[in-house]
């Protein structure tokens, strides 16, 4: 890793991300998410923090779960937001599961199922929840449930045709999501269960992938979606590109190499930030767009201009990740831009918490705050993964790699 000096970041830096997530975006949320009727978790709340649907989302489960665990292991060890992780997880195993061990998406508040998708992304989180519980808990029986989900999806996942084909064959295409999935997945267990050669070499199959797939140097780009073998598919759908997603990829991949010392890791992280953080960020109203088209033509979503949470919240992991690893003034320079931008338009200083969708130019586009895409998640990981970041920073200001809070 580069010995670059990293100045250290101003303390009240630490401060905003720290005390936004304990004392603002933690609070909003619990207790008023959990059912306590008939356990796990709501997410569907007005600006407010009134409950406005009842339908429980089975990826939130895992979600809230892992999260909640993750602040008992790495925050305070306190006892309701282990119980609290541990319900969620209860109500998914006693109701989120079908015969044939998949998990549904949708299910009623009782916990009828209404959907269930394709991709295995309810497994996913589940398996990173069981693992922090598992951790957190001392539990066995945790640990081996998140083992055995990490094999399913993988096995699910890329295991040729197993997972039903979304469209006809005429035209094949393969999707950059499944593998920063199986490196999460990788990361939060070998924090929470220990190192495991197997599951370095997960990591690194998805991390290959990604470079040869994905990442095209010589369009400076990182593509969404590929033909099988990596080629560029020149429609709408193979041209979209989502920037918040490739740049979560991106400090996946530097975390990666944060945790196991490989400098070529954070080199190539490194490159994929800097790739979509000029295809993404809006010279004109600042902020992060939502899609980009690969030619710069218009692209089909009509919501393709707006500012949404997620990317906002990833953008600022990577930034930041990226300046504590490599010294570079460019990155401090971008968090700066990105975390300035977030935090004048997303927080809501009344009712606690963020919006998470806005116009291009940051006026709110709707007051909800959670729903089956938003919850208590991407806002609270960046919060956490920052704050405890800048504490490492702080301990190792030569910028040297270091191991993160979990």
């Amino acid at each position: 890793m580069t010995a670059t000096p990293v100045p250290l970041p101003p303390s009240n830096l630490l401060a905003c991300y720290r005390d936004g997530l304990l004392k603002d975006v933690v609070p909003f949320w619990f207790p008023r998410c959990v059912d306590p009727e008939h356990g796990g978790f709501f997410t569907a709340f007005d600006r407010d923090g009134t409950l406005i649907d009842t339908d429980k989302w089975g990826w939130f489960q895992g979600r809230n779960a892992w999260m909640l665990a993750t602040l008992f292991n790495t925050v305070e060890r306190r006892p309701e937001w282990l119980a609290w992780a541990q319900g969620g997880l209860a109500f998914m195993d006693k109701h989120g599961v079908d015969t044939d061990g998949r998990m549904f998406f949708h299910l009623t508040r009782e916990g009828q199922p209404i959907r269930k998708r394709r991709y295995a992304f309810s497994e996913m989180f589940a398996c990173m929840a069981h693992a922090a519980v598992a951790r957190a808990a001392g539990s066995d029986r945790h640990a081996a449930r998140a083992r055995e989900l990490f094999a399913f999806f993988t096995h699910y996942n890329f295991t040729p045709g197993l997972i039903a084909p979304k469209f006809t064959g005429t035209r094949p295409a393969t999707g950059i999501g499944l593998r920063m999935a199986t490196i999460a997945m990788v990361q939060e267990l070998r924090a929470n269960l220990g190192p495991d050669p197997a599951l370095d070499a997960w990591s690194d199959r998805c991390i290959d992938e990604v470079r040869r797939l994905f990442v095209k140097p010589e369009l400076e780009v990182v593509m969404e979606t590929v033909a099988p073998n990596g080629e560029v598919l020149d429609h709408f759908d193979g041209r979209t590109l989502l920037p918040g997603h490739a740049i979560e990829v991106a400090w996946f991949i530097l975390h990666e190499g944060k945790v196991r010392g490989i400098a070529d890791y954070v080199r190539l992280g490194c490159q994929m930030l800097d790739y979509m953080w000029k295809r993404g960020w809006d010279e004109e109203c600042g902020g992060m767009y939502y899609f980009r088209d690969l030619k710069g033509l218009p692209v089909q979503e009509y919501w393709h201009d707006m500012k949404f949470w997620w990317v906002h919240n990833e953008t600022i992991i990577a930034t930041l990740l990226a300046w504590s690893l490599t010294g570079d003034e460019k990155y401090r320079r971008w968090h700066a831009q990105v975390h300035d931008w977030t935090y004048r338009f997303f927080p809501d200083a009344e009712h606690g918490e963020w919006y998470g969708y806005l116009h291009r130019d940051g006026r709110i586009s709707s007051r909800l705050k959670g729903g089956t895409w938003k919850g208590f998640f991407h806002i609270p990981r960046m919060q956490w993964y920052c704050w405890k970041l800048l504490e490492d920073m702080a301990a190792k200001p030569a910028g040297t790699a270091g191991s993160r809070g979990t």
